[in-house]
């Protein structure tokens, strides 16, 4: 066990926010016995990695509250199911099939991929599975489901019984025009099957109905099982209410929101869930992610290229700063994630509570002695054309004889993510500088400077040397000029690998025939 000392004073902020829970939900939480976090999802596309970060980062919060109470912790995972599809996604095939059910709820548009019964269980299955992938323990909870089977009967007579309130709290917030068709409740259409967005013209405490107008029919409609589903705001509380939430972390878009549901959870007689706001995730324009655009990069890919928990420490670090999401920060977040690993093998416990790796690996951090980085690994892929896992192993052993895969699990797996990245994203944008012949003189330097070299050399003492050859062939006023027209030349990009130790692993012999065939 941690340390108690530790845990107080420690700023990681897994263990701030579950403190800050702790505090505020005491009395409900000891009535209940155990801790309920919940995370929700929309699943009017396809899930994107923004939903990924929600989960990994309330399974940390649940890893920190383990090491402060012994009270039992449970993550919802809740589907808004029964919403009514708004738009039509960019990035799914049928989009007409989907068109022609546009406000119907999801459960009951049909699936364009032709797997599930409804668009809705689809994107569920695909969330589901994606989180059984990274062993995330979680309860799967669908608004459909919870709405017909009369799970939320007793909640939404309490919402009917505050309507006037509700409406109170809901109107100011709104345009005069919106205010005129707004109301808590959305009836199921009887006719088309949509979900209505329509003014109430009478509500019926007693029957627990709503009267409303529908295309010129008075229509009166029970609002339990599953005939009506609630306006979002109203929604997020009643489920709030219903399920006795004690922590939902969300999105800084959702913040207004947020304000509006505490307001209504403390109309109908609970208090509101202890809350955290992240900032968004953007793509490379800086726009933010969306489940219907598919812009950003996606859950699959980055999985093509990183390990999970490279994915992991990425939602770890800074959730209060918007972070961009997209194939070129890959590379970054593995050498993180690595760099992390090291440090913990000579942390004191303090500074392991500080250390993200801790928090991915749920305090087991694995012991592996660092190879080389990933961006050293996808040079070598390029200056080796290895295209296979066997063949830039057999490159790796050339120059760490004593190396053995299996003791080498992390960096094993790197292997192939490297293969695949550089193929798929490095090699489409490489651009090769054409030395002009100033620069092709100073390179040529640099190959001399490297026949004075050998491979026992140390990484410091020819990195030395390359520095020297820089100063005395015009780069003596900025040596970061030096180094980027070896980038650039060599690997076609304006950033790389501290020389030195490139060569020092590369080879001598190698990396002077890789200047010369690229000089020529």
């Amino acid at each position: 066990m941690i340390k108690k000392e530790n845990i107080d004073k420690t700023s990681a902020w897994p263990f701030v926010e579950a403190k800050k829970m702790l505090r505020e939900r005491k009395s409900f939480i000891e009535k209940k016995g155990k801790i309920t976090l919940q995370t929700g999802y929309g699943p009017s596309g396809l899930p994107h990695i923004g939903t990924f970060g929600e989960v990994a980062r309330t399974s940390m919060m649940v890893n920190a509250l383990r090491h402060l109470t012994d009270l039992p912790t449970e993550i919802i995972t809740f589907s808004d199911d029964m919403d009514g599809l708004r738009k039509v996604p960019d990035n799914v095939p049928q989009k007409e099939l989907l068109e022609q059910n546009l406000h119907k709820p999801l459960t009951q548009v049909p699936d364009p991929f032709k797997k599930f019964n409804s668009f809705g269980e689809h994107n569920n299955e695909m969330l589901k599975n994606f989180l059984d992938s990274f062993n995330f323990k979680y309860d799967f909870k669908s608004s459909t489901s919870l709405y017909k089977s009369g799970f939320f009967n007793s909640s939404l007579k309490k919402i009917l019984e505050n309507y006037d309130g509700i409406m109170n709290i809901i109107l100011p917030t709104l345009g005069k025009d919106r205010q005129k068709t707004y109301s808590p409740f959305l009836p199921i259409c009887p006719e088309t099957g949509k979900v209505l967005e329509i003014p109430v013209k009478k509500i019926d405490t007693k029957k627990f109905s709503i009267v409303f107008d529908n295309n010129g029919k008075e229509l009166e409609k029970s609002i339990l099982d599953g005939n009506c589903k609630l306006q979002w705001k109203v929604d997020w509380a009643m489920r709030w209410y219903a399920l006795d939430v004690d922590f939902e972390m969300y999105g800084k878009d959702l913040i207004e929101s947020a304000i509006l549901s505490t307001k209504i959870i403390n109309l109908i007689g609970k208090k509101n869930p202890s809350g955290f706001s992240y900032e968004l995730f953007l793509d490379e324009k800086g726009e933010k992610i969306s489940k219907s655009k598919g812009n950003g990069i996606t859950i699959d890919q980055w999985l093509e290229y990183a390990s999970p928990e490279s994915l992991s420490l990425y939602m770890y670090q800074n959730p209060k700063r918007a972070k961009k999401l997209y194939k070129e920060i890959v590379p970054k977040a593995v050498d993180d994630y690595l760099d992390f690993l090291e440090k913990a093998k000579i942390q004191n416990e303090l500074q392991l509570l500080m250390n993200p790796a801790w928090h991915v690996h749920n305090g087991n951090i694995p012991k592996e002695n660092l190879i080389m980085s990933f961006s050293m690994l996808l040079n070598l892929v390029e200056t080796s054309n290895a295209d296979n896992k066997d063949l830039l192993w057999k490159f790796v052993k050339k120059y760490k004889m004593n190396i053995l895969e299996k003791n080498h699990p992390v960096f094993d797996n790197l292997v192939s993510y490297a293969i695949k990245y550089f193929n798929d994203v490095i090699k489409l944008k490489k651009k090769y500088k054409k030395p002009n012949n100033d620069e092709r003189l100073a390179l040529e330097a640099l190959v001399k400077t490297l026949d004075k070299c050998n491979d026992k050399m140390k990484p410091e003492d020819i990195q030395t040397m390359i520095y020297s050859t820089g100063k005395e062939n015009g780069y003596s006023e900025n040596l970061r000029d030096w180094f980027k027209l070896i980038y650039e030349v060599v690997f076609g990009d304006e950033n790389g690998p501290r020389m030195g130790y490139f060569i020092s692993f590369f080879g001598v012999k190698e990396t002077k025939d890789l200047i010369i065939n690229k000089i020529k």
